[in-house]
C-alpha cells in the first residue's frame, strides 16, 4: 500500500496554503501543529513550496520548489533554513520517520 513516495505535509507561499496528508490525521495534534508552524514559517521566510516527503525506505526528506524566475525565492536562504530545521527539529523528524516505518511500512521496532 505504501511503497512509493508519500507526502506528509507541505506549505505553498504562492497560494498561502498548508496541506497535511489525511493519512496522517492520527498524529497527535501537537505534532500536527508543530509541522504546520515549521512549514508555514519556512515558506514565509524564503518563499517557494516546501513539501515533506517519505521515501520508499521511510526516510523523511525536504523537497523545495519555486516558480521559475521567482525573484522573491531565496535559494541560499532555503538551504540554510533546511539545515537549521534538520538540526533544531532532529528529534521530531526522527520520531516521524519511526512512526512511518512502524505504522505504514509495518517494520518491527528493535
Amino acid at each position: 500500500m505504501y511503497g512509493d513516495r508519500i507526502v506528509l505535509c507541505g506549505a505553498n507561499s504562492y497560494e498561502e496554503k498548508y496541506y497535511l496528508n489525511p493519512d496522517f490525521d492520527g498524529l497527535p495534534e501537537s505534532i500536527q501543529n508543530e509541522l504546520k508552524i515549521m512549514c508555514v514559517l519556512y515558506v514565509n521566510d524564503v518563499g517557494g513550496i516546501l513539501t515533506l516527503v517519505y521515501e520508499e525506505d521511510g526516510e523523511l526528506c525536504f523537497e523545495v520548489t519555486s516558480e521559475e524566475f521567482d525573484p522573491m525565492f531565496d535559494d541560499i536562504g532555503s538551504r540554510l533554513k533546511i539545515k537549521q530545521l534538520r538540526r533544531e527539529k532532529q528529534d521530531l523528524l526522527q520520531a516521524l520517520q519511526l512512526y512511518y516505518k512502524v505504522f505504514f511500512l509495518g517494520e518491527e521496532v528493535e
